[in-house]
C-alpha cells in the first residue's frame, strides 16, 4: 500500500510540475511566434506601401485591388530624372545652386522610365505573393478611397491582417488576450496595419 501511495503521490508530482512548465512555456512561445510573424507581416507591408506610393505617383490614386497594384510592379515603368553632367568643384565651393547650374546649361537633367520592380524591390522579388500574409494562406485587406480633410480630398489606402488570422494556429485564449489587450487598452488595430481608410495617417503602420 506504500509502494502504491509513494507511486501516486510522484505522478502527482509530475502532473503538477508538467502544469506548471506549460503554464509558463505556453505563453513563452506564444511570444516568440507572434513577434516572428509579426516581423515578417511588417515587411510585407511596407512592400505593399512602397508600392502603393509608387502606383500613386503614377496614376494619382492608390488601388484597392491587389490584382492591380502587382500588374503595376510587374510590368509598369517610373518616371526617374536623370542627371547629365555635373558641377565642378570649384563652383560648387563658391556656392553655385543646381538650380544656376541648370540655368546656365552646366548640367541638364532628363527623364528616363525604369521599370517599377526593379527598381523598388530588385529582379528577384515575387511580386505574385504581394497579396500573401505570412505564415498563412491568407490575403491581406487592401482598400482604398478619398477621404476629406480640413476641406481637401486626400487620397488613403489600408492593407491589414487581424490577429485571428495571422495567428490562427496558437493558442486561442491568448490570441482573444491580445486582441482585447490592442483594441481596448491600446486603441490600436487588433492586428497589423499600414495606412488608414477613415483619416489620412501619412500611410503610417501601427508598429510605428
Amino acid at each position: 500500500m506504500k509502494t502504491v501511495l509513494q507511486i501516486i503521490l510522484a505522478l502527482v508530482i509530475i502532473g503538477l510540475g508538467y502544469g506548471l512548465y506549460k503554464s509558463i512555456q505556453v505563453p513563452i512561445e506564444f511570444r516568440r511566434v507572434k513577434q516572428q510573424r509579426y516581423d515578417a507581416t511588417i515587411e510585407k507591408l511596407k512592400q505593399i506601401r512602397t508600392a502603393q506610393l509608387a502606383y500613386k505617383d503614377e496614376n494619382g490614386t492608390f488601388t484597392g485591388s491587389f490584382d492591380t497594384l502587382i500588374n503595376f510592379v510587374k510590368y509598369d515603368s517610373l518616371r526617374v530624372v536623370k542627371a547629365i553632367g555635373r558641377i565642378p568643384d570649384e563652383m560648387l565651393e563658391q556656392g553655385m545652386t543646381e538650380q544656376e547650374a541648370l540655368r546656365r546649361g552646366i548640367i541638364e537633367r532628363d527623364t528616363i522610365r525604369v521599370a517599377v520592380q526593379d527598381s523598388l524591390f530588385g529582379p528577384t522579388f515575387n511580386a505574385d505573393l504581394l497579396w500573401k500574409v505570412p505564415y498563412t494562406n491568407d490575403s491581406f485587406q487592401l482598400g482604398a478611397k478619398t477621404v476629406e480633410s480640413g476641406n481637401v480630398d486626400v487620397e488613403v489606402f489600408e492593407a491589414k491582417v487581424h490577429n485571428d488570422v495571422l495567428l490562427h494556429d496558437q493558442n486561442e485564449q491568448l490570441v482573444i488576450n491580445l486582441n482585447e489587450r490592442m483594441s481596448k487598452k491600446q486603441n490600436k488595430f487588433p492586428g497589423v496595419k499600414v495606412g488608414d481608410l477613415e483619416e489620412p495617417n501619412n500611410n503610417a503602420g501601427n508598429w510605428e
